[in-house]
């Protein structure tokens, strides 16, 4: 294309552009474009509201007619419209009521008026039952019963609901539900059903509980229940109809009364019912179909079965129609000389009447005009002209209701003009069809046609099919009527957008990270989005969701997650999409409705519906149980079954209340458990367990207790468990006794001593005897054994042990069962006199009679021991006592290992006697050797007598250190060693002592050591230094005390005169103040620590000097009396006071430094 085609196009287009500005805005008749509802119901507490909006040019003026008269809306002051708005606002502060009624909005200017719907306002309304008083109702037990509710009417109509005394819902099942009325209906009442019953309304609008007064029922239980086959609560009789409007719900129900409860099933012209478009409620008694068409007509017969009858009961329904549109008269511009038709048409049962209207007005009191011709719901034009103009309304009723329409026709002659920009830029897609649409208008209606490189069409839109390279890109547009209007349109191509990557099926496991991938080619000269849908609705990305470029991520997935994800990639020209599903696998949900049937003594049958597997098939069933009322919710895995079941048979203990849970389990995992079954109870039955652990022990010489362990809860198998005890003397020939029991033992009196019986128990309920428990033995009390051993002798004898001998009891003499022979020895004295040892008796018990070796003797000490024959209750009579003693053996350690440092070159060691010589101590050995040794340094070995118990080694220097071994030997032996190591020494006058308790430890633990390194203070310098400081300030303190004891201050004081003291300013050079006398001087007193610490009050009190009471000063602080005292004053006081007096004024009375003064 040239520049100068350019220039001329946009030339045009601007001129053209400024044209059409400078025409005038074409007229058109108003049009209602929003109204309220036919049936508007309002609040009346809150502002009412009935909206009208219409167009129009000019814009159209509003008024309001009500109940068919003009409602005058300025005049009125509850009332008033919006501004350029027919809606009207009503706020009735005063009787609300007064503004029901029928509105209609008309909207006029001078090319038409247009009416809207009639509205018909009503004012929700929530009134209150009548406080009447009910008088209860009785009714015998197994009969029918119905409760009225009769709830307000409204408007709206309310919800209504049944409730119990303790404002609890009314569980409602096949036996008590309530109607579509809201009555509540019984079946057939039970004894239980003796309560208060509240009917509640629920006005939805004011959100408002209306509630009746209570109804008492009274079931009466003098009748028997009596089976009674089906009657018809509601509808009564065999037969009723019902006629529903198309479209609305339509409700069947069927009550019916019985014993049994009867069961409702449902048929359609004799057919079985399909289901598809209905539901069926309230266990089968409510039949709904939310939306009835003409096809739910007919005649639907209901059953009501129980074991003694049926009944039948048919409702014939029939559909009726309120008027509906089959076509809706639409709006007309026509230029004059055009011809044109409006029409009307509907439809419906009956079929509906039409009328027209011309604005408002009926078209038959309308002024005729000649080209206008009314043919039922058409009407027809030919030629029209202006007087045409106008606002036509249709109006199509029967019975049910009515339609209500409007349509304009608007004559005129308008310039043609094009509805859209004069230039623009349409991209497309190469490859595909491209729409080029030109919108424009005028009357008559202007000629169109299309140019491509001078090729025309003649038609509204153009379409080009695939558009090849050697296309021009200009597309010139031609409308030529009067004037020619001209559009021009760019055509841009681009590349389709295509999916590389498109996002997999999946199946992942709960909690797992997923990522769909969705990856798109697309031209690069436009944007593109990518948007991902879920089930067709949008993704809101979160937390849990985001995209990495174009690929959908799910962190943590679950439940929610699964579905079909859809991947849209979008430009402003085109999209391309993608879809996936991702399935979610998951633990199993928990099985529901579990149910208990074909109950038994010893099973019942469990029936439960499967939960969702989550896409893991389910491989079993666990079925647990709880049976301990004492701690509920304590449950236990009763058994496995297959997952391809969901109803088995649970085998059971007798007499037990069960409930039961199910737990389902697939490869992921354990479902949550089902919500628990209702409680049941098995039948009861014998017993079938034996009492354990059964004994037969005597608890004195003449009786026996037979004990044996209860059995629990769930072994009992019926109530009231006793056990039933058998018994008889062992190889007799009397007869079994029995006694019977609640506790788990019995007494048997009055047996001989030591007798076997045979034993056997059972257990014993209300429904029969258990199996016997297998025959024991047990043993009736035993008595004291009435022989003791004799020739009790020891052999064999050695320092720790002694061989123990003697001759056996009669068996009928030990009075019960032998357990065993027990000797009783004690360590009477030591061979060594003057050794002191202790005599507590032990004991060592021996099973048979056979020679027992007796250990644990101590060496070179005199015994004494007895022996005794013991059954299992009591032990005889001591045998002779006889007297032995053991031979010498090795000694234990010496005690009290000592280890000190007399000299700075000399260690010195010593020790005490052995506390167990064990025989006669013949001497000591020490060996020593040096703690730091080399390999060949040799061991040195000291013997000692008994007599010597201290040894000196003299060291090499400071710092060696020794290890000593010392031990005691008698004949027999050397005895046990004791090791000790010699701790560092620094200085004279350290000992390390360890008693004999330390040297047994050490002995037995010799890898604990207890050498300490000691240091000597003493000889520290720093120690040395901080002493002597200490000593030189202590001198210098007692240098200064004497010092200023001595250059002290005095009070010159006048006697008997009344003369103000008067200090001197004056300092003397070594810091201490003086005082001008006039009097003689009085001498000095020292003042103690004690009078010092005593001092509470001012330095300058003269309480002191006094006789106890306090003196009197001036407001200068001179003394106002003189010092006075009694003349029986001894010298000794008043040497006091003048002391305490020159230390009160003293400088070193107020130093801080005067109590360290005084204690130096």
């Amino acid at each position: 294309e040239t520049g100068v085609e350019s220039w001329a196009c946009v030339a045009l287009v601007d001129l053209l552009s400024f044209i059409l500005t400078c025409q005038p805005t074409v007229r058109q008749p108003p049009t209602i474009i929003k109204q309220s509802l036919k049936d508007h119901v309002v609040d009346p507490r809150d502002n009412m509201v009935i909206e009208c909006e219409a167009k129009g040019t000019p814009y159209p003026i509003f008024s309001w007619r009500r109940n068919g008269k003009y409602f005058n809306v300025a005049r009125d002051p509850q009332a008033s419209m919006r501004r350029r708005s027919g809606t009207l606002d009503i706020y009735a502060w005063a009787d609300p009521e007064a503004y029901e009624g029928e509105y209609q909005c008309v909207a006029t200017n001078e090319y038409g008026t247009a009416y809207s719907n009639k509205i018909n306002l009503r004012m929700s309304r929530a009134p209150l039952w009548p406080r009447e008083v009910l008088e209860p109702v009785t009714v015998s037990v197994g009969l029918p019963l119905v409760l009225d509710c009769s709830p307000p009417p409204g408007p709206p109509k309310p919800e209504t609901y049944w409730m119990s005394k303790f404002m609890l819902p009314i569980k409602q099942d096949r036996r008590v539900s309530m109607g579509v009325n809201g009555d509540l209906y019984f079946s057939n009442v039970y004894v239980n059903d003796s309560t208060d019953y509240c009917c509640n309304a629920r006005f939805p609008y004011k959100n408002i509980i209306q509630q009746k007064m209570p109804i008492t029922v009274r079931v009466l239980t003098t009748r028997m229940v009596s089976e009674a086959a089906p009657t018809f609560l509601s509808p009564a009789g065999r037969s009723s109809s019902q006629t529903v409007l198309q479209g609305e719900e339509l409700l069947l129900e069927c009550i019916a009364a019985g014993v049994p409860t009867p069961v409702i099933t449902w048929t359609k012209d004799g057919e079985e019912l399909d289901t598809t478009n209905m539901k069926v409620k309230n266990y089968n008694k409510l039949l709904q179909i939310p939306k009835a068409t003409l096809e739910d007509s007919g005649e639907y017969t209901c059953t009501a079965t129980n074991k003694i009858g049926y009944l039948e009961h048919t409702i014939t329904v029939r559909i009726k129609a309120a008027p509906f549109w089959l076509e809706k008269p639409s709006n007309l511009v026509l230029a004059p000389e055009e011809n044109a038709r409006l029409v009307c048409r509907s439809d419906g049962i009956p079929r509906p009447s039409i009328r027209w209207f011309i604005n408002g007005d009926t078209i038959e009191d309308a002024t005729p005009v000649p080209n206008r011709e009314v043919s039922g719901d058409t009407i027809t034009f030919r030629s029209v002209t202006v007087a045409n103009t106008g606002v036509y309304q249709c109006n199509a009723s029967n019975q049910y209701g009515y339609l209500f329409a409007n349509a304009y026709i608007n004559v005129l002659h308008a310039m043609p003009r094009i509805l859209r920009p004069r230039t623009d830029l349409v991209k497309v897609i190469e490859g595909r069809r491209a729409w080029l649409d030109c919108r424009y208008f005028g009357s008559p209606v202007p000629d169109l046609r299309w140019g491509i490189a001078l090729k025309y069409t003649a038609t509204g839109h153009y379409r080009s099919e695939a558009p090849q390279d050697e296309m021009k890109t200009r597309v010139t547009l031609f409308m030529d009527h009067i004037a020619g209007v001209l559009m021009v349109l760019m055509l841009c191509f681009s590349e389709s957008t295509k999916i590389l990557k498109r996002p997999d099926n999946m199946r992942v496991l709960r909690g797992t990270d997923v990522r769909l991938e969705c990856k798109a080619q697309h031209d690069p000269t436009v944007a593109v989005t990518t948007t991902w849908l879920k089930n067709k609705q949008f993704l809101i990305i979160g937390w849990r969701l985001s995209l990495d470029e174009s690929t959908l991520v799910i962190t943590n997935v679950n439940r929610g997650d699964e579905g079909n994800y859809t991947c849209i990639i979008k430009t402003e020209l085109d999209k391309n999409t993608a879809s996936a599903r991702l399935v979610v696998m998951d633990r199993p949900d928990p099985p529901t409705n579990l149910q208990l049937s074909d109950p038994f003594e010893r099973s019942v049958r469990l029936t439960w519906t499967p939960g969702d597997s989550n896409h893991s098939p389910i491989k079993e069933y666990l079925v647990q149980y709880d049976d301990d009322d004492w701690l509920p919710f304590k449950w236990r895995n009763l058994s496995t079954y297959p997952g391809n079941l969901n109803s088995v048979i649970l085998q059971l203990s007798p007499f037990i209340i069960y409930e039961f849970r199910v737990i389902a389990i697939n490869d992921i995992g354990m479902s949550k458990p089902s919500r628990s079954s209702a409680n049941f109870q098995t039948g009861g039955a014998p017993p079938d367990a034996i009492p354990k652990n059964i004994q037969g022990v005597g608890t004195w010489r003449n009786n026996m207790m037979i004990s044996w362990e209860a059995l629990n809860n769930r072994e009992w198998n019926g109530p009231h468990l006793k056990y039933l005890v058998w018994w008889k003397r062992k190889e007799s020939r009397e007869e079994w006794k029995n006694a019977t029991t609640w506790w788990c033992k019995y007494y048997i009196y009055d047996t001989d001593t030591f007798t076997p019986y045979e034993i056997k128990v059972q257990a014993v309920n209300d429904f029969g005897m258990g199996p016997e428990s297998p025959v024991i033995i047990g043993y009736s009390g035993e008595d004291r054994p009435t022989a003791a051993p004799l020739n009790l002798r020891v052999s064999s004898i050695e320092a720790t042990k002694v061989t123990v001998e003697w001759d056996r009891v009669a068996i009928n003499s030990i009075m019960g069962e032998l357990k065993e022979y027990k000797v009783y020895f004690w360590r009477d004295s030591s061979q060594l006199r003057w050794l002191s040892v202790s005599r507590a008796m032990k004991s060592k018990a021996f099973p048979v009679s056979r020679p027992s070796v007796l250990p644990g003797l101590i060496p070179y000490s005199n015994y004494k021991m007895y022996i005794v024959v013991a059954n299992n209750r009591y032990e005889g009579h001591p045998s002779n006592t006889i007297e032995f003693s053991t031979p010498e053996g090795t000694p234990s350690a010496p005690r009290s290992f000592r280890i000190q440092q007399r000299h700075l070159d000399t260690i010195w060691v010593d020790w005490d006697t052995p506390a167990e010589p064990n025989g006669i101590v013949t001497g000591y050995i020490l060996k020593y050797q040096t703690v730091n040794a080399t390999q060949g340094e040799e061991l040195r070995v000291e013997e000692f007598p008994p007599n010597t118990t201290s040894f000196a080694v003299r060291r090499y220097d400071r710092y060696t250190r020794y290890r000593f071994t010392i031990a005691a030997q008698t004949r027999i032996g050397v005895g046990e060693w004791y090791t000790e190591e010699s701790p560092h020494y620094t200085t004279e006058g350290i000992t390390l002592q360890v008693n004999h308790s330390t040297q047994l430890q050490a002995i037995k633990h010799p890898h604990i050591s207890y050498a300490r390194e000691q240091v000597d203070l003493s000889t520290q310098g720093w120690v040395i230094g901080v002493m002597c400081a200490v000593a030189l300030f202590v001198l210098i303190l007692l240098v200064v005390c004497f010092i200023k004891r001595s250059r002290g201050g005095k009070y010159p004081v006048r006697d008997k005169k009344e003369v103000t003291l008067e200090p001197v300013d004056d300092k003397d050079q070594e810091g201490s103040f003086d005082y001008r006398e006039e009097e003689t001087k009085v001498g000095r007193g020292q003042t103690t620590v004690d009078t010092m610490m005593k001092r509470t009050d001012s330095d300058d009190s003269l309480v002191d000097y006094g006789d106890g009471q306090e003196i009197e000063f001036n407001e200068d602080g001179s003394f106002i009396g003189q010092y006075t005292g009694h003349k029986e004053r001894d010298d000794r006081d008043t040497e006091f006071s003048e002391s305490r007096s020159q230390e009160a004024h003293s400088p070193m009375a107020h130093s801080p430094m005067s109590p360290i003064y005084s204690f130096a």
